[in-house]
């Protein structure tokens, strides 16, 4: 059996990771193909008590070092038990964040040592990087104000906003950059997509990049999108 796919889908606060990573997958099994959405940190039943912890902001005071390990200790889990199995039984993987979050939260933004953080990844994530990492660029006041819209909807009109929604603006403009600065140092990885339009455009858009960068067959992407 070919070994399935693996996308990953990064960027700041509210720039609409969860809905495009949805609407995707509903593509690709439309197309045929076996998907598994799953997030980081998170994606098992250890990995997503680490996701509680970090988000709550009960880790700050243990500096940004601490958060890494804690990070790819989420990340070790989530691919020996989910992402490594998916792809040999020949599904695509969608993950909401990946290796590249960690880049920008606790090495950009924390100061964490990159020769630290390098170290970590080729013990970690090793040569199962993904095939593509989809970006979703938006202007973090943009983007800030959506994650909030969105905390608010789901638990009540004085729900706090977690850790990352809380930092500050100037942070979330370096945050941004930071992914930016990936997607230009790894393009063959990385695609860019403004997230300052529509869902639909946007969708167009994250399709395009998946059917150009991993060769989905054209017939049968023309046939999933008159289906839409």
């Amino acid at each position: 059996m070919a070994r399935g796919k693996f996308i990953s889908f990064e960027g700041g606060e509210g720039t609409g990771k969860s809905t495009q990573i949805r609407r995707l997958a509903e593509r690709l099994e439309a197309a045929g193909i076996a998907v598994v959405e799953t997030r980081e940190p998170g994606g098992t039943p250890g990995a997503e008590i680490i996701r509680r912890t970090i988000l709550s902001g009960r880790t700050r005071n243990l500096g940004p070092f601490a958060e890494a390990l804690m990070m790819n200790a989420a990340r070790d889990d989530h691919l020996n038990e989910v992402i490594r199995p998916a792809l040999k039984a020949g599904k695509w993987v969608l993950c909401d964040r990946f290796a590249d979050s960690t880049r920008v939260y606790q090495g950009a933004m924390g100061n964490t040592d990159s020769d630290l953080l390098k170290a970590m990844e080729q013990a970690v994530v090793a040569k199962d990087w993904p095939n593509l990492t989809i970006i979703l660029d938006l202007d973090p006041e943009i983007g800030l104000e959506r994650a909030r819209a969105v905390t608010r909807k789901a638990l009540g009109q004085s729900a706090p906003a977690d850790r990352f929604e809380d930092e500050a603006l100037d942070d979330h403009h370096r945050m941004r950059l930071a992914f930016l600065e990936i997607a230009r140092a790894e393009p063959d990885r990385c695609a860019v997509i403004d997230a300052d339009q529509s869902p639909d455009a946007v969708a167009e858009a994250v399709w395009s990049a998946v059917t150009t960068r991993l060769k989905l067959p054209r017939k049968r992407a023309r046939a999933d999108t008159a289906t839409d």
